[in-house]
């Protein structure tokens, strides 16, 4: 409630500690009890983890520890002089435009959830929306007159997104027939429901587009955030302000947005070696 954190990142956070509270109990320790040799004991037997992994869980702890600290329930953080693992920044995965063009065309637009999934594709890649934002939109968050959406996104911040003309038409197309031929009656306010008639979840979402991507002969490995790569490499190829990107993604810091610039660097060289006469 303090930090204002999504449900998403509350989970995780749960998860953490309830993965170490079992740890801890095999030890025969008590969270209260623990101290920094049964912190690095426990971060040393998850070597088979990723070091984001347990750079998350170490976050997870620090935020417990300093709570319990704040609260007088400990005498000292256990956590205080554990250094987390040093992360390198991957690049992120992103579509070119071809595949981005191969996988909006993938669903049967003849029939109703290929008009509900194209809508949701073409939303998404317009937007740059999480795919949480996207399967959480409601129809009180869409303004097809004005064109944008009114997105609530981490931490429970509001940003408005423009959606764009193509995306604004399927859209428009799906809301005046295939949204009430999936709900066949049933009331439910999310905008994009599943064959159950209930609102999608992520992992509902994440199985369609890997499916697309099999129709559409991509080879990538790809999830519903390539496309908000995409999105946002593809603006910054052709020419929009980092700035910009950033407020459309939804970012609170622009260090998190620079990394799609060495994206588009990339793609620059690979213009410049296949077009230059000395490339």
């Amino acid at each position: 409630m303090e930090r204002g954190l999504s449900n998403n990142t509350l989970a995780a956070y749960r998860s953490d500690l309830t993965h170490f509270s079992c740890w801890l109990q095999q030890q025969h320790v008590t969270l209260a009890s623990a101290e920094p040799k049964d912190v690095l004991a426990y971060l040393a037997a998850a070597k088979h983890s990723s070091a984001r992994t347990v750079a998350r869980r170490l976050s997870s702890l620090r935020r417990l520890y300093e709570y319990l600290l704040r609260e007088d329930h400990i005498k000292q953080n256990p956590v205080s002089h554990v250094d987390a693992p040093r992360l390198g920044r991957t690049l992120p995965k992103t579509l070119t435009e071809s595949e981005v063009e191969a996988l909006l065309n993938a669903p049967d637009t003849a029939q109703v959830a290929g008009v509900r999934d194209r809508t949701m594709l073409e939303l998404l890649y317009a937007t740059g929306l999480r795919v949480s934002e996207l399967v959480a939109l409601t129809m009180q968050q869409v303004n097809l007159r004005q064109g944008v959406l009114r997105v609530t996104g981490k931490g429970n911040k509001e940003r408005l997104v423009p959606m764009g003309e193509e995306a604004g038409v399927w859209l428009e197309r799906y809301l005046a027939s295939a949204r009430n031929e999936i709900l066949n009656h049933t009331l439910t306010d999310a905008l994009f429901p599943s064959n159950r008639r209930t609102a999608m979840t992520r992992q509902t979402f994440w199985h369609i587009v890997k499916r697309y991507a099999a129709v559409a002969d991509i080879k990538k490995t790809l999830s519903p955030h390539v496309l908000r790569h995409a999105f946002a490499t593809h603006l910054l190829n052709h020419g929009a302000d980092l700035r910009v990107v950033q407020m459309l993604l939804g970012h609170s810091d622009i260090s998190t947005t620079q990394i799609y610039t060495h994206v588009a660097r990339e793609r620059l060289k690979d213009l410049h070696a296949e077009h230059h006469p000395r490339g």
